[in-house]
């Protein structure tokens, strides 16, 4: 028997988004439709939904729109990942679908069309309940899967603190970079270090904002990475929206101790493994790493713990298999 094919849509193979693509392909025909930007080969897509038993898409933007129309209109289940860029509304920080009306009405009809939507974190749900005016009936969440790493084997640097992020103007204040560097000034017997590609000049109000004991580092493989989090001993996460937090659940995993905001997905990500900064201004970050850098040791092992307890990769295997599972024994049935 021939297994079911499943249309894997996106616009950008990010890792978590990969994960789900292989996991997938563990189980079903997988047919990746990348969609660049909003030139969409609308009659390619027609095709490609109708030979495919279920749509499943990564974010509710302009490359899932079309998918999701042809899958209600042909009969086919559909399912779209919400809860990043397509639910937010971070105007301080120039991010979300939500702040354009024509993008809030793009979001509301795929999420009125997919036959099932995931949110992979309870903040995520509550954002895509409350902006996307997203079906209570059909919406869950479902965490993220992080992959179980041995830490390795590198010295640990007790002054060591990081953050990672891309560096590009949303991502100042969204992801928390300037106030990471920011925070660095009343600091400075620790070393600050933000690891992440750089996508425009933004990396030079950085520059300027930083005081001496920060180094940027630009991209780093994966391998430098995973050393990076395991030689550092603070990991900051200073942001205004999260939708889950996998570096900070990265970086957790590999025996950093994690500091955040109170916003979004944090809370559920770090629990009480982790210390809280009051808001995201330098003063508050610095504060919440003061206290970050004089914590026991064993706090490392608990925040690694959880990572491995609530985050693991079967939960998300299990959970995106049972989902799938329920849509395809639906099929041709009314999607609401």
């Amino acid at each position: 028997m021939s297994r079911p094919c499943i249309l894997f849509v996106h616009n950008a193979l990010q890792p978590f988004v990969a994960v789900d693509r292989d996991l997938l392909r563990e189980r079903y025909a997988v047919q990746e439709w990348f969609v660049r930007g909003r030139l969409i080969n609308v009659a390619a897509t027609w095709r490609a939904v109708r030979r495919a038993d279920l749509v499943f898409g990564w974010f509710a933007s302009w490359h899932t729109l079309f998918p999701m129309l042809f899958a209600r209109l042909l009969g086919k289940p559909s399912l779209v990942v919400v809860g990043g860029y397509d639910t937010a509304n971070v105007p301080r920080a120039g991010y979300g679908s939500q702040r354009s009306m024509l993008k809030w009405r793009v979001v509301k009809l795929i999420t009125h069309n997919a036959s099932r939507l995931l949110a992979f974190s309870e903040s995520a749900r509550n954002e895509a309940l409350q902006r996307a005016m997203a079906h209570p009936g059909k919406i869950i969440a479902l965490y993220l899967g992080v992959p179980a790493r041995e830490i390795p084997r590198v010295r640990r640097d007790p002054r060591l603190v990081i953050t990672v992020g891309g560096v590009g103007q949303t991502n100042l204040l969204r992801k928390g970079l300037l106030p990471f560097v920011q925070a660095a000034t009343y600091l400075p017997d620790l070393q600050f270090t933000l690891a992440g590609k750089w996508f425009d000049d933004s990396i030079e109000t950085l520059r300027a904002a930083a005081g001496a004991n920060v180094t940027f580092t630009g991209y780093l493989s994966d391998a430098d990475l995973q050393a990076l989090y395991a030689r550092a001993s603070v990991y900051v996460q200073a942001s205004l929206h999260e939708g889950f937090g996998m570096s900070v659940a990265e970086a957790m995993l590999a025996g950093c101790i994690p500091v955040v905001t109170h916003v979004g997905s944090l809370p559920e990500v770090v629990g009480d493994c982790g210390f809280y900064a009051a808001d995201n201004s330098p003063q508050a970050v610095a504060a919440a790493i003061q206290q970050a850098s004089g914590a026991e040791e064993a706090l490392r092992q608990r925040a690694r713990e959880r990572v491995l307890t609530h985050f693991s990769m079967e939960q998300r295997r299990q959970g995106l298999f049972e989902q799938v599972e329920r849509l395809l024994q639906k099929r041709g049935t009314d999607h609401a």
